[in-house]
């Protein structure tokens, strides 16, 4: 799926930049314009991407410090200039737009939702939002700043991918340590969905393509991202149990938001070698992905590439339950009433009505 790529925030940029070079180093294609926009010029000076600096009457390039009002504020001040840069990318073969933010800082959580709302009016486009929640060893203010922006990316987004920040940390991985590795795992994933209909290596029997991708995730809500990979045979008749077991793992131990229960819609698609992807197992393990999260309307099929593993991506488009968010967001419910209690003011922080019932 052709798609430009929007990071807000520092989290944001460099995400962006991460998915951006995994598909030009792969050859995909899937990314045809990528843009950084933040209120810290040093976070966008180490970026390999054009960038736009924005807060600059407000801030003067230092950030805004955590504060998601003020991250709002900024985005909405210099937009005019932050769409020219957009406009440029944007070319006839794009056929979508993902905004990228780190939920927790100042300028992603309140630049962000306020952006795609903006794009929304302007493109006939889906424009997704692309959402990474603070791990439970992040600051409350984190925690709150992502309740807040949540609520509001999730209306105005045609769909937003959440990534859990403990999802994809490595066992013994400390937070701070591992933020490289964490945007290289995301890249990787949300990657391989973006070229899935970008084939370059050969043709499947069955290969998805971009219009699956969009009907996964239509009709806005939470979306989330399984993946898992294993040695294959080259022999496809002797996958069917890697293919099934590949995706049970994606989805059960590989999902961006774990512990995803229910959901609308669902999207396999199996990667490798043509003739090593065995049908058999692909029907097998749509069938089970339909009675796993409850729902009859699971697509599925191939991504040919010359890698000699299989690895299975589940895309869960409605995501009715999570236990996982359910665990979040009253974090940041908590975290907001703590701020109340500081703060002493009755009116200040997060109620029950900015952040309860989003699923």
């Amino acid at each position: 799926m052709k798609s430009v790529l929007i990071g807000v925030g520092q989290a944001g940029g460099k995400v962006t930049a991460a998915l951006s070079d995994f598909d030009a180093r792969n050859g995909f294609g899937a990314v045809v314009g990528s843009l950084a926009v933040n209120s810290a010029r040093s976070d966008l000076q180490s970026l390999p991407l054009d960038t736009v600096l924005i807060g600059g009457a407000e801030v003067n390039g230092h950030g805004v410090g955590g504060d998601n009002e003020l991250g709002t504020q900024v985005m909405q001040n210099d937009l005019q200039e932050v769409m020219g840069a957009i406009d440029g990318r944007t070319t006839a073969e794009a056929e979508a737009i993902f905004v990228v933010a780190g939920l927790g800082g100042g300028t992603g959580s309140g630049g962000a939702p306020y952006l795609v709302s903006e794009l929304q009016e302007i493109y006939d486009l889906p424009v997704y939002g692309l959402g990474i929640l603070p791990g439970r060893d992040e600051g409350s203010l984190y925690q709150v700043n992502a309740g807040r922006s949540l609520k509001t990316l999730l209306r105005e987004a045609d769909a937003t991918l959440l990534v859990d920040n403990d999802a994809w940390r490595s066992s013994g991985e400390s937070l701070e340590s591992g933020y490289e590795a964490i945007n290289e795992r995301i890249a990787r994933r949300v990657g391989l969905l973006l070229a899935a209909g970008e084939a370059t290596q050969g043709v499947g029997e069955s290969v998805v393509d971009s219009s699956e991708v969009i009907n996964t995730l239509r009709g806005s809500g939470v979306a989330t991202l399984g993946y898992a990979s294993a040695d294959a045979s080259s022999d496809a008749a002797a996958n069917v149990n890697v293919v099934t077991s590949t995706t049970r793992r994606a989805v059960r131990s590989g999902m961006s938001l774990p512990e995803t229960t229910t959901a609308e819609r669902g999207l396999l698609v199996v990667a490798g070698r043509p003739d090593a992807i065995s049908r058999k197992g692909v029907e097998r393990a749509r069938s089970w992905l339909e009675t796993e999260v409850d729902t009859m309307e699971v697509r599925g099929g191939d991504f040919p590439t010359r890698d000699d593993r299989l690895a299975a991506l589940v895309l869960l488009g409605g995501v009715a339950h999570s236990d996982r968010l359910e665990g979040f967001l009253e974090r940041a419910r908590q975290a907001a009433r703590e701020e109340e209690q500081r703060a002493e003011e009755d009116d200040a922080g997060l109620t029950d009505d900015r952040i309860d019932g989003l699923l």
